[in-house]
């Protein structure tokens, strides 16, 4: 839902992954099953960090603003790395025409989600 720029605009792969680690959120729940504390959670989650990700670019010339961009994400496009939260290992999790990564602790009760090109080759 959050890619999905008929329903927000604006939020991109990115920042989707960046603002469901913030919400502690894992990347497959469903949108119609949140509760309203999650909906709430996760509206807050993408206030700040798009508010962060604007104040951090803030006076920046226009070359300089995807290195930026880059240096400010946590989870997205670290797939290996540590979590700046926990520790634990960011996954990802790849599909025909894009990936998403994960923190497995804090956004999954500790379950790695399956990677579906991985598993298709492990059949």
């Amino acid at each position: 839902m959050l890619r999905d720029q008929h329903i927000i605009a604006g939020i991109g792969n990115a920042y989707s992954d960046e603002v469901l680690h913030a919400a502690k959120m894992s990347p497959f729940k469903i949108a119609a099953s949140m509760t309203p504390q999650e909906i709430a959670t996760l509206y807050d989650a993408i206030k700040t960090t798009l508010a962060e990700a604007v104040e951090r670019s803030a006076g920046l010339a226009a070359a300089d603003l995807k290195g930026e961009k880059k240096s400010g994400l946590r989870v997205h496009g670290k797939a290996g790395e540590a979590c700046p939260v926990c520790g634990d290992t960011i996954r990802e999790v790849s599909f025909a025409d894009s990936a998403f990564q994960y923190c497995p602790t804090c956004q999954t009760g500790g379950k790695p989600l399956a990677d579906r090109r991985l598993s298709r080759l492990l059949k």
